[in-house]
């Protein structure tokens, strides 16, 4: 499997997101961010203030703030829609590298047959050559040789693997650099590393960490404290 590096402006990334980033202008989606909810809802009043007309605002100063809140909001949302867009990339590119690659099966002790990898199951033997990528899990139990895992573990000094110890174990996926290993799979389709990779990608939400969870919450009090601000402004002034 080739590491390929998707390109941040590709094309098939950010024309999606850009429609991606206005369906996610329901509210909805965006009264998870109560930040971003908060200025979708300011960016909506501009805007009908901007079209109904208000007293002692200009309409180009209404323009300027109501295009301002809206690049905001778009621009949040794009952000999203590139993150998910990036994720389904790799993970199309992980099942892509998975179908495209066969394996060459023994089938007896002086044949093979060249099937693809998703054909194989536990307990299946297969040669790999150099220059090959391994089709699936499993343990050498024959020969030893330098592979290539960076695809996988993103390593890019290869490692040693052969028969016997604790450094028989390979994986779907990575290159075998030189020699010839005998493989016993040790996973059918679907149990592989490969495929929970893909389904980690597909499914999985990435966690904030703590710096960006307390950001969350002092920017989520402050908007609080300044709507109540705002609120009570009128008020004030006229206590006063």
């Amino acid at each position: 499997m080739t590491s390929k590096v998707t390109s941040i402006f590709d094309p098939a990334i950010v024309i999606p997101a850009i429609g991606e980033s206005f369906k996610k202008l329901n509210p909805v989606h965006m009264f998870r961010n109560p930040v971003m909810f908060v200025t979708e809802v300011g960016a909506a009043i501009t805007t009908v203030l901007m079209f109904t007309g208000s007293q002692g605002a200009s309409f180009h100063f209404l323009l300027q703030i109501t295009a301002w809140l809206w690049f905001t909001v778009l621009f949040a949302n794009f952000a999203e829609a590139m993150a998910e867009g990036r994720g389904k990339a790799q993970a199309d590119s992980l099942r892509k590298s998975r179908t495209q690659t066969f394996a060459n099966r023994i089938k007896d002790a002086a044949t093979t047959e060249k099937i693809p990898a998703d054909a194989l199951r536990k307990g299946d033997l297969v040669i790999v050559k150099a220059g090959e990528l391994i089709p699936g899990d499993g343990d050498v139990i024959e020969g030893a040789a330098t592979v290539d895992e960076s695809a996988i573990t993103g390593e890019s000094a290869p490692v040693i693997r052969e028969a016997g110890g604790d450094r028989c174990a390979v994986t779907g996926g990575t290159r075998v650099l030189s020699d010839v290993i005998k493989i016993r799979i040790t996973s059918n389709p679907g149990e592989t590393f490969l495929d929970q990779m893909i389904s980690l990608v597909e499914g999985a939400k990435r966690q904030k960490t703590p710096n960006e969870i307390a950001l969350t919450i002092l920017l989520a009090a402050l908007t609080v404290i300044f709507l109540v601000v705002l609120v009570t402004m009128k008020a004030f002034g006229m206590y006063l």
